[in-house]
């Protein structure tokens, strides 16, 4: 099995179809189909079951696709390396965070650094907690921003902010009234959950299990910022991060302290195996400075 075998294999499991793999690849259609049914022959046993013209991999193709992302994410590093060298950029970093921090701090942080650095080219993804590490632990990234980081060896990790979970809710909400909201407070109205084995979705079920009040929602949600979307259309009452509230200025939400207190963290991570880049020490500096604005306003 090479290279190109498992990339046509990955696209297959990822398209669900070997029309939208071959799509994707910029192949045809029975290039992609005959590629398969040849490796599926080529190793001895099956890859895909075949039902209504849709591709279900077989719990031996997903294993391969688990063992095989370390090899695509060297691959895709080394792309981004080359790519560098080949235009000669006099400036550029690679950057990656969670959304609660990609969608809040990072974006105006990123206006200021581009403001003062015109010619600077910046590369930035917003990702899940798990690919924001791996992105930098395999070079994929300069410098990744994550909430609620647990120690991580491998990685030079740094506090950049730590304040209390907020609630909520619509202004014209009946809560909005209070300053301060406990579990008690959230028993009779709808809820919207973080998603559960989520860094903030446990700590805010444990807040919860601490007030002796039992956990229900209406709707679960993996995102803070899509709790806010849902808290101000009126589909409930949210504990989120007070990053994701506070920065998009499209929400029209109350804001109201959280009892028990929730403390949530900000972290910058970045590779213990290669320096930082003048232009990643650069952009830190525009972070420390919009989250000291952020400091701010919160007190």
């Amino acid at each position: 099995m090479n290279l190109r075998q498992i990339e046509l294999l990955r696209a297959v499991m990822r398209c669900e179809t070997t029309v939208r793999a071959a799509q994707e690849l910029g192949l045809s259609q029975p290039a992609v189909s005959n590629a398969i049914k040849h490796l599926e022959g080529q190793i001895g046993f099956p890859l895909f079951e075949r039902v209504n013209n849709r591709l279900f991999p077989t719990a031996e193709a997903r294993a391969i696709y688990q063992d095989s992302d370390p090899i695509f994410q060297m691959h895709a590093a080394l792309e981004a390396r080359v790519q560098d060298l080949k235009e000669n950029r006099a400036g550029h970093v690679r950057l990656i965070a969670t959304p609660p921090l990609g969608y809040s701090v990072i974006p105006r942080a990123l206006g200021s650094f581009l403001a003062k650095r015109p010619k600077m080219r910046v590369f930035f993804d917003v990702r899940r907690f798990e690919n924001v590490i791996d992105s930098v632990e395999n070079g994929v990234a300069e410098l990744g921003f994550v909430m609620g980081l647990n120690e991580n060896r491998a990685l030079n990790a740094e506090v950049f902010f730590s304040e209390r979970m907020v609630c909520v809710m619509r202004p014209d909400h009946p809560l909005a009234e209070k300053n301060t909201i406990y579990p008690s407070d959230l028993r009779s109205v709808p809820f919207i959950a973080l998603e559960r084995g989520s860094r903030m979705g446990t700590i805010v079920r444990q807040a919860f299990t601490e007030a002796g009040e039992p956990f229900n929602f209406a709707v679960e949600v993996r995102y803070c910022n899509t709790a806010c979307v849902l808290a101000e259309n009126g589909v409930g009452v949210a504990v989120v991060d007070p990053l994701s509230p506070l920065f998009s200025g499209h929400y029209n939400l109350a804001i109201r302290a959280f009892e028990p207190a929730v403390q949530v963290s900000a972290s910058v991570v970045s590779s213990r195996k290669r320096p930082l880049s003048r232009a990643a020490e650069a952009f830190l500096r525009e972070v420390r400075v919009v989250v000291g604005e952020v400091a701010g306003k919160l007190a």
